[in-house]
């Protein structure tokens, strides 16, 4: 087990000299041009840039959806580039959580359903899935809308689910892709909210894309892409 000392000096997560092509020849894009980036866990951190400055590889990467073409991709202190495709499929199963813009939920499926299914995956018993997801249901304020499907939920709703479903094993990374995309103002400020509680109260670092500044504000760091490279990390306000 990793020691409070450990974990206070090695990063939840460090990309090194990370680079992404994709194509080759004259159809050959860099989308990552030799990323360093280092993020500790318990952090909230909000990624930007404009369409194509390679904050959504990044994002894919440190979620272990994609791979470097180059340099090195490191987790709780291992090589991400030196396990295999299943490897890192059980490294997403235990240790990541995904939150999407367009909520990603089974239509027909209940609000409590959904959020069983990654512990399905796990092979965890019906009586324990059931209680776990209950309480992450819970958790974001949806006690009350288990039987719901998607259907008879709002916007706000159906992210609410999302969320409990992503936070439901416990991740030691939350990542979410534009998680107020499709909300109105309201429910965005409510989603930012209770990602900002579940970051403290949890403790479940979270990397966050984001096209909205004061979505990034609820965030204690901002680090903000261009073509391909880092060009800002800052806190908010600074």
């Amino acid at each position: 087990m990793t020691s409070l000392t450990d974990m206070a000096t090695e990063p939840l997560l460090e990309l090194r000299g990370v680079t992404k092509t994709y194509g080759i020849g004259d159809a050959q894009m860099h989308a990552l041009a030799g990323i360093n980036l280092s993020i500790n866990s318990g952090e909230f951190v909000a990624v930007m840039g404009p369409s194509g400055s390679g904050k959504s590889t990044c994002m894919n990467i440190l979620g272990c959806l994609d791979t470097p073409s180059s340099g090195e991709h490191w987790f709780q202190g291992v090589n991400v580039g030196d396990l295999t495709r299943n490897q890192r499929a059980l490294l997403r199963r235990y240790y990541l959580g995904f939150v999407f813009q367009g909520f990603n939920l089974l239509k027909r499926t209940s609000a409590l359903e959904n959020v069983e299914l990654p512990l399905i995956y796990r092979g965890m018993d019906a009586s324990t899935r059931r209680h776990l997801a209950k309480a992450a249901l819970d958790a974001v304020g949806l006690a009350s809308r288990e039987t719901h499907t998607p259907g008879e939920l709002s916007g706000g709703q159906q992210q609410r689910v999302a969320i409990a479903r992503a936070i439901v094993t416990e991740p030691s990374l939350l990542v979410a892709d534009e998680p107020t995309g499709n909300l109105d103002s309201k429910c965005s400020i409510e989603i930012m909210e209770l990602l900002t509680s579940i970051n403290l109260n949890q403790n479940i670092t979270v990397v966050m894309v984001t096209h909205e500044p004061d979505m990034a504000n609820y965030a204690n760091r901002i680090i903000t892409f261009k073509d391909g490279l880092i060009e800002n990390d800052r806190q908010p306000g600074h």
